[in-house]
């Protein structure tokens, strides 16, 4: 068996919808962050490949966990972002936790609810931020709002492709429940234009998300490190674009993604004003300091 890395879908971390180990996140994270993407990216492939059966895809992502544990050394990927890990003193538990949720895409195709959907986030999502931020040495307080803003962009992904996974892999994240609640049907997935049913399905869901996104809101103001406080604020910038954009058009016959002149435009200026924010708590203090010593 060839190792998974030559099934990848030749997708990188510059192709994804929000940044991954950019310029703002200091030099000497960047390489940790990249080994955990790779990592993640092959399991990912593994999962959505469209002509590998379930045993052989399960059989990999477990070859992959392997590699990563230091059960093996098949998979480049896995024992790349191992060395990283111990030469760092970090644990697996997030890349695992990745690993239970491509296991879960493989034999899962249908969510019944929010809650359902939340739990998937738990594993498919969150980690990512987790991980980040562990990396970059944050308390486990900022958690809470991490969470918030890895399971928005994650069903922010899942709105934007949602006709393409159906069509391609039978797969669903749309809950049934809303999905039956607005009366519309898996099925109508399959359209070559959303049905009214599936616009205010869409819709309802985004704001569903948006309002996931609001609770991440103070994460920039409560991480230590400034750079990734930038990015995270350019995150949430995109973030708040897309879904506008999912309340703007149809997912099933127009695009609903940034161009890539958009995305440095508006994560640009939210990462600056970040910035500004930061500076300007730091002037206010250091002059309350001065009238003080007076």
């Amino acid at each position: 068996m060839t190792n998974s890395a030559a099934l990848r879908s030749g997708k990188g971390h510059r192709d994804e919808n929000f940044p991954v180990a950019s310029y703002l996140i200091r030099r000497r994270h960047r390489p940790a962050i990249l080994a955990f993407y790779n990592f993640v990216r092959v399991a990912d492939d593994i999962a959505d490949h469209p002509s590998l059966s379930r045993h052989e895809k399960l059989t990999r992502l477990d070859r992959l966990e392997a590699s990563l544990l230091g059960g093996g050394s098949d998979e480049p990927e896995g024992v790349r972002l191992r060395e990283v890990l111990r030469d760092r003193e970090l644990s697996a538990e997030h890349a695992q936790h990745l690993l239970k949720a491509f296991r879960q895409d493989v034999v899962k195709n249908r969510y019944d609810n929010w809650a359902d959907l939340i739990v998937y986030c738990t594993y498919s999502a969150m980690p990512v931020g987790r991980f980040v931020l562990q990396v970059h040495g944050e308390s486990k307080t900022t958690w809470p709002a991490s969470d918030a803003l890895c399971a928005a962009l994650q069903i922010i992904n899942h709105l934007q492709d949602c006709a393409a996974d159906y069509r391609k892999l039978n797969r669903v994240y749309l809950p049934l429940d809303a999905l039956s609640r607005h009366g519309a049907s898996v099925e109508s997935l399959a359209a070559p234009r959303a049905s009214p049913e599936l616009i205010g399905c869409l819709h309802d869901l985004a704001a569903q998300t948006k309002t996931l996104l609001q609770k991440s809101g103070a994460l920039p103001d409560i991480v230590v490190d400034k750079r990734l406080a930038m990015e995270i604020s350019a995150i949430q910038a995109l973030a708040r674009r897309l879904i506008a954009m999912l309340h703007e058009r149809d997912p099933l016959s127009e695009r609903v993604h940034l161009t890539k002149t958009e995305a440095i435009t508006r994560g640009t200026a939210r990462a600056t004003l970040q910035l500004f924010r930061v500076l300007g708590r730091r002037a206010s203090a250091f002059y309350r300091s001065q009238a003080h010593e007076y």
